[in-house]
């Protein structure tokens, strides 16, 4: 059973105190957390800590947005080619930076000081990209959006495959996108790509049959726990991650774990390695620098009972596939989980493990527009995608923290992080009204080194913990 939302209140004066309550789904229950500062930062740190079941005190107000959201690099990234840079609704920039927060503060709790990034790096595969706002198509070019018959529809065709699917999800043999889509509802495309594995979905912003399904129409949640804490000693472990994850989020979720001390171990599917290796090099050796790669045949009878060996030593595993791809597999988070002590699983999926929608697939763009996520030309009325693909770093970063947080109470732990959701959670708190502040331009952190190649540690990692056929 999940944790019930605590959002902290307005506050009136002096410092108020919000208690999370010890039921399963609460791994920092009983933790007494303040938080500095007064502002949209502090107060969103707030708010994330308080949702994992920290009683804690901030004296702050959610203020601020628009000046995170320009220095963050993501407003340069928002808007029309030629137009001007544009704000966004919610609080997308704050809710990441106080995640950041949230993180640095219960690594002091055990004894840490630790070096995070920023919001900025909510831009930085932009950066090193040099991808630039294109409204309504996305920075990275693969996604669009189109007006259907009755209302928004966002459409990414990030694959070779996806293209060749439009004329079944059409049902034209030669399809000209936009004519097509605004000849039909936009719930029932978005109903027809799902079923075909599309990544196509309508303007949220009100509750569907997968929101209702999760239990997220009252006030949305960032993530979703399952689990029971065996500890209240709030110490932070060695801790080996098993990262099977790949492209942004789960891969950024990886890198802020190592930054806490965390072994991260990469494996891939020697036959499909991760499609992030194709893009920015110097971007990949960001997110995977410091840590070690395995490479297995998943086809084979052998290879799966490596992989099964592998998730079984680690204290975290990280995935981002849709369920059914896992299970394919022989692997079952919960039967991974009944086996061990102290066991923290990461899921990250487009719309949540859970749900009629629990196989539908999601990318960063366009699961960010399902939540509602849209800034509109004032002159043209023109719809144009926030940032690129906003979704996934906003996802990584939540699920660092989560990871760190079940690590800390001990026990074991499914996290279910949908993609939409995370986005969803931060437009629940009103932006402030727009006004004028300069756009900085995407920034990117360098590498700390160069990521390993693909394999290079499998013999090694195998023999270190005697893993190989029974």
């Amino acid at each position: 059973m999940a944790g019930e939302a605590r959002t902290l209140p307005a506050r009136t004066s002096g410092q108020q105190g919000l208690r999370g309550n010890p039921q399963l789904g609460d791994p920092l229950a009983g933790l007494h957390v303040t938080v500095p500062g007064s502002d949209a930062t502090a107060w969103h740190a707030g708010r994330m800590l308080s949702w994992l079941g920290a009683a804690v005190v901030c004296d702050a107000q959610p203020t601020g947005e628009p000046e995170q959201w320009a220095a963050s690099g993501l407003m340069a990234l928002t808007g029309l080619r030629d137009g001007v840079p544009l704000a966004a609704p919610g609080q997308v920039a704050s809710a990441v930076e106080g995640a950041l927060l949230a993180i640095r503060l219960l690594a002091r709790v055990c004894g840490r000081e630790v070096e995070l990034p920023d919001a900025r790096l909510l831009s930085e595969r932009a950066a090193y990209a040099g991808l630039h706002r294109d409204a309504p198509r996305s920075p990275g070019g693969s996604f669009r959006i189109l007006r259907a018959a009755d209302d928004w529809l966002g459409v990414n065709l990030a694959r070779s495959s996806d293209i060749e699917l439009l004329p079944a999800w059409l049902e034209e043999p030669d399809p000209v996108l936009d004519r097509a889509v605004a000849q039909r509802s936009a719930v029932e495309l978005a109903a027809a790509a799902r079923v075909l594995g599309l990544p196509v979905a309508v303007l949220g912003g009100k509750p569907d049959e997968q929101l209702i399904a999760r239990g997220q129409c009252e006030g949305v949640h960032p993530f979703k726990l399952t689990g029971r804490s065996r500890s209240d000693q709030w110490t932070l472990p060695p801790t080996v991650v098993v990262d099977l994850s790949s492209l942004w989020a789960g891969p950024l979720c990886g890198h802020l774990l190592n930054a806490l001390g965390a072994r991260v171990i990469k494996v891939e599917s020697i036959h499909r390695l991760d499609g992030a290796r194709g893009g920015p090099r110097r971007f990949y050796d960001l997110l995977h620098a410091g840590q070690e790669s395995v490479a297995i045949d998943f086809t084979t009878v052998a290879g799966r009972a490596v992989l099964a060996q592998l998730i079984d030593i680690a204290d975290v595993v990280i995935e981002a596939s849709r369920p059914r791809a896992l299970e394919q597999l022989g692997i079952h988070a919960e039967e991974v989980l009944s086996r061990g002590t102290d066991k923290c699983w990461v899921s990250i999926t487009g719309y949540g493990r859970v749900g009629p929608w629990s196989n539908a697939v999601g990318f960063g763009d366009d699961t960010a527009f399902a939540a509602g996520l849209v800034a509109f030309d004032p002159e043209t009325g023109i719809p144009a995608p926030c940032g690129d693909a906003i979704a996934d770093p906003v996802t990584g970063v939540n699920a660092a923290l989560v990871a760190l947080a079940c690590r800390m109470s001990g026990g074991w732990w499914l996290a279910d992080l949908a993609m939409r959701e995370q986005v969803a959670a931060a437009l629940e708190t009103p932006s402030e009204p727009a006004h004028a502040v300069e756009a900085a331009d995407p920034t990117a952190r360098s590498p700390c080194g160069t990521a390993p190649a693909s394999g290079v540690d499998t013999t090694r990692v195998l023999a270190e913990f005697g893993i190989g056929p029974k």
